[in-house]
């Protein structure tokens, strides 16, 4: 018969650990305990407590911060997991001196990180940039967007939100019609279906008047062309965004590459899905980043910045042209003017409209010739649209009445003549226009490519392996807090792989 040794799973054990033998040297947790320690200046928490002379005795914002980093390392973002984490894992344990904070701690610790954010990115940003980590030449911004602590259901135009309070009251009036009649039938059965009943009308009445409370107290939300936005009862900070896994309530989380090691330099969340604004919030970030950490103010000057074809705007490529960055922001349709795309593209036999490609533009006597040879002239006065000037070229309306080339030509079929309408810098020249030959050159061409394999590989890290496929809090400040903490994790990272102090 066999014979085995007993076990049993109820026995307890005493085991001497030594928690700082844990913290393994070349690991991403000793790279965290040892920024964290000796290279950040976590003094700024210093002012938010006075507990000097009476109260308890506070946990130390390194312990905090430490087992907030640790935690996001490890794809865990609720606080209550963080909570757990310190009470049943050594390393946990380890980082956090075998002190145990609470989940309202550690969630108040991070929501509350408003000003002091800024200078705890800027003192890992240093050390990479002492580690030689910054390359300062070559630089590539993009987006990933991101839902929230938002419901995607409370969102709409303050007439939809009207029409939902509308809606929640005339539910509320059945139930409450229904309520009276329950009274006629036996008592079991009308107590049963009036508690549920009671339930019902209690969570709408919450629900209404949440509304109500919520539209007077704020305003609409006006776009960039004047019109009105989609505001949201539960985060009216975020946005409702289209991506290609459908549509999300939130934030798209910017991030601003340099290229030598992929160390993000500035990182913003920013309540707006589309692209075209986004790029100068994240350029004065990292300006700012960058003068903390001992760089001159002029520091984009000459240096090289790509963006793919969602940055494309005027109001994107002024603001490079003001830092005289060397951009690369092509528009959407750069790759049908490309011949190593001819066979995805196919061979373009269908009938297309004329672009702003197809007309010449005459510099001697400041026209453009259309297809068909004749001529658009400017108009004696630019007008101005935002503060910026605008540059119109127009045809005589003979020219077009009986052109042959008229149907590809004018955008709709009662139109009498071709215009161009375009945001001019202070030569005269088409902004988008001159960016799009930029693109076009074999230089462009070259360079534009290479952004794929800087900043795409961030959001892959950050997204899937440290796997923050959401926010967890609400308002822009707050989850402004949470993607720099991401950020954080991404750069000491690459101090702890890279670094050669």
């Amino acid at each position: 018969m066999a014979k085995y040794k007993r076990y049993d799973y109820r026995q307890r054990m005493l085991i001497p650990v030594s928690l700082e033998q844990q913290l393994m040297p070349g690991t991403l947790e000793f790279a965290i305990h040892t920024l964290v320690e000796k290279r950040m200046d976590l003094s700024v928490f210093d002012d938010k407590y006075q507990n000097d002379a009476t109260g308890r005795s506070a946990y130390n914002p390194k312990i905090l911060l430490k087992v907030v980093l640790l935690a996001y390392s490890r794809g865990l973002i609720s606080s209550r997991q963080i909570e757990r984490g310190c009470y049943e894992n050594v390393l946990f344990m380890a980082m956090s001196c075998n002190q145990r904070p609470d989940h309202s701690t550690i969630a108040a610790f991070v929501s509350s990180m408003k000003e002091q954010i800024k200078l705890l990115f800027a003192d890992i940003l240093l050390v990479c940039d002492q580690e030689g980590l910054l390359g300062g030449s070559f630089f590539a911004i993009d987006g990933c967007k991101m839902s929230s602590n938002a419901s995607k259901e409370w969102s709409g135009k303050f007439s939809d939100l009207h029409k939902r309070k509308e809606k929640i009251e005339s539910k509320l009036k059945a139930l409450i019609e229904d309520h009276i009649e329950i009274d006629k039938e036996e008592r079991a059965v009308k107590e049963k279906l009036s508690a549920r009943r009671e339930r019902q009308v209690r969570r709408l009445e919450q629900q209404a008047d949440k509304i109500e409370k919520w539209l007077n107290e704020n305003d609409k939300k006006i776009g960039a062309y004047g019109k009105e936005l989609h505001s949201n009862v539960t985060d009216n900070d975020s946005a409702k965004m289209y991506t290609s896994h459908g549509t999300v309530q939130g934030y798209n989380a910017q991030a601003l590459v340099d290229d030598k090691h992929q160390v993000i330099v500035c990182g913003q969340a920013i309540g707006q899905g589309l692209d075209h604004e986004n790029l100068p919030p994240v350029i004065d970030g990292a300006k700012e980043n960058l003068e903390c950490i001992g760089k001159d103010k002029h520091y984009f000057e000459g240096k090289v910045l790509t963006a793919d074809s969602s940055y494309h705007s005027v109001t994107n490529i002024n603001k490079c042209n003001e830092e005289k960055l060397d951009a690369y922001i092509p528009d959407n349709k750069f790759r049908s003017r490309d011949h190593r795309f001819a066979s995805r593209l196919g061979d373009g036999s269908k009938s297309k409209k004329f672009t702003f490609a197809d007309f010449q533009y005459d510099e001697d006597k400041d026209e453009y010739i259309c297809p068909n040879g004749k001529r658009l002239k400017p108009l004696v006065k630019d007008g101005r649209h935002k503060g910026k000037r605008l540059r119109v070229y127009r045809s005589r309306e003979k020219d077009c009445h009986h052109c042959q080339l008229r149907a590809k030509c004018l955008r709709y079929k009662n139109a009498k003549r071709r215009h161009f309408t375009y945001y001019a810098d202070a030569s005269g020249n088409n902004i988008s226009q001159a960016m799009v030959k930029k693109i076009d050159t074999q230089k462009g061409r070259k360079i534009y490519p290479q952004r794929i394999g800087i900043v795409e590989p961030v959001f892959a890290n950050i997204r899937v392996n440290k796997r923050l496929d959401k926010f967890s809090l609400r308002g822009q400040i707050k989850v402004n807090i949470q993607w720099l903490l991401y950020c954080m994790v991404h750069n000491i990272e690459k101090i702890a792989n890279y670094g050669f102090r």
